[in-house]
């Protein structure tokens, strides 16, 4: 086990969630603006429209900058913070799909390249030319989300993978389409509200009102395709997922589901009524206004998808606390948990107190806030006033008069659908009882 990474209050995975949330504006941008900007050079060549070109050179100057320079910088605190929070995790992503990366950064190189070579080739080189590098952006960007989406989808719906081992095994899964298509569907929506917010700064009130428009239609397309094809996804969930959400073993998982349709609505009426029906009331300021929606029903909907893989961070492979939950034969992987249960969850740490008396409470206080942050930390605050399912708090609903009733808790905690069974033999469970009662008490 890697060194456990703290966050006071929050919690690791709230840090990867802020972060990834904020990361799909800029990099859905990046992925379906250039389909609006390559039918909007493609009109002002068909049509002899120079005018129109004054629209391309602020939308992807906007594409250049936002997602490029802000867009990139997220991407890696992702990296960074996904890394630290769960090595093993990411471990598991790059031995079973590091081709896939590979080849997504291949495209990705080819995004660098050509929206560069775009922004400062406009009005520079042959008409014919420079929508062919439009182009070559557009399904390289679009190709990229193709191979990503198949990791992520990996995440929550492994396939034959758990028998077979196999790549495409794992990639195409029974939720890779339809969470492609519905990011697809997502991506022309977030270039539709930065496409209308970049249209509303022109200066020419004809072209203005026109690309605004244009932009409206092309977010309500989205938009309602994108409905359908969520609905897909929420069909094709896995049962276990499915008993989460809709037999409400985790309430916040409906709550987050609501915020998001929310969202999503609000937006859909911004197009219809300001973009389509009055493209005059379109201003910067209430695109803004509605970008900070589009974040909010993001980060819902991300939530969501992340709460419905739980008890795993790798469905059927490895547990949110980065234990190996079964056995991959064709990997050469072993399930951990009885081997933690025989021989000891601390005996396998490389960061641990040297010495463990079971009859010395500060001993078994320090090692049970070992194995309490390694098996609850990453899903569980451990402050009393944290602000993600502080274990305090939750343990004292219960009322635990002694480390004993709290040791009772962890024997039966794999009987919850959504937590992973304690892993470690009754010298790791009587400290982690001991420190866990001592949080209560504070």
């Amino acid at each position: 086990m890697y060194p456990f990474w703290e966050v006071p209050f929050f919690t690791s995975g709230l840090v990867i969630a802020l972060i990834a949330t904020f990361h799909i504006l800029p990099c859905h941008l990046a992925t379906g603006a250039f389909w609006f900007i390559v039918f909007v050079e493609r009109k002002a060549y068909k049509e002899n429209r120079p005018e129109l070109l004054e629209f391309i050179k602020k939308y992807s100057l906007l594409i250049l900058i936002f997602c490029f320079v802000i867009g990139s910088l997220s991407g890696v605190g992702i990296w960074y913070a996904a890394t630290v929070a769960s090595p093993r995790g990411i471990s598991g992503l790059i031995h079973n799909y590091v081709w896939g990366w590979a080849t997504e950064w291949v495209f990705f190189i080819i995004e660098i390249a050509s929206i560069y070579v775009y922004y400062y080739t406009i009005g520079k080189i042959d008409p014919k030319s420079h929508l062919m590098m439009g182009w070559l952006y557009a399904w390289a960007a679009w190709i990229s989300m193709i191979i990503i989406t198949g990791i992520l989808a990996f995440m929550l719906t492994s396939g034959k993978w758990v028998e077979t081992g196999g790549f495409f095994d794992g990639f195409f899964n029974r939720t890779y389409w339809p969470q492609l298509l519905t990011r697809t569907a997502l991506m022309f929506c977030i270039a539709g509200v930065y496409a209308a917010i970049v249209a509303s700064t022109l200066t020419n009130r004809q072209i203005r009102r026109e690309l605004v428009r244009a932009a409206g239609l092309w977010g309500v397309l989205g938009m309602l395709a994108g409905l359908a094809f969520a609905a897909w996804y929420l069909y094709r969930l896995p049962g276990h997922a499915k008993e989460l959400w809709l037999d409400q073993s985790l309430p916040y998982l409906g709550h987050l589901l609501n915020i998001a349709g929310a969202s999503y609505a609000i937006v859909l009426l911004w197009f219809v009524i300001c973009c389509v029906i009055r493209p005059r009331l379109a201003r910067p300021v209430t695109g803004i206004v509605i970008l900070i929606v589009l974040f909010l029903g993001i980060g819902a909907g991300e939530g969501f998808r992340e709460g419905i893989r739980r008890p795993y961070i790798i469905d059927q492979y490895m547990y949110g606390n980065q234990i190996v939950a079964r056995d991959i034969p064709a990997k050469h992987i072993k399930a951990e948990i009885p081997k933690f249960n025989k021989e000891g969850f601390l005996s396998h740490l490389f960061f641990r107190p040297d010495k463990i008396d079971p009859d010395n409470k500060t001993d078994l206080l320090r090692a049970g806030s070992v194995v309490v942050h390694y098996q609850c930390g990453n899903c569980h605050a451990l402050d009393r006033f944290g602000k993600i399912r502080p274990m305090p708090k939750l343990l004292a609903n219960l009322a635990p008069e002694s480390p004993e009733d709290i040791e009772g808790l962890l024997e039966s905690l794999g009987d919850y659908p959504f937590m992973p069974p304690f892993a470690g033999n009754d010298l790791d469970k009587k400290a982690a009882s001991e420190y866990l009662f001592s949080i209560v008490r504070r």
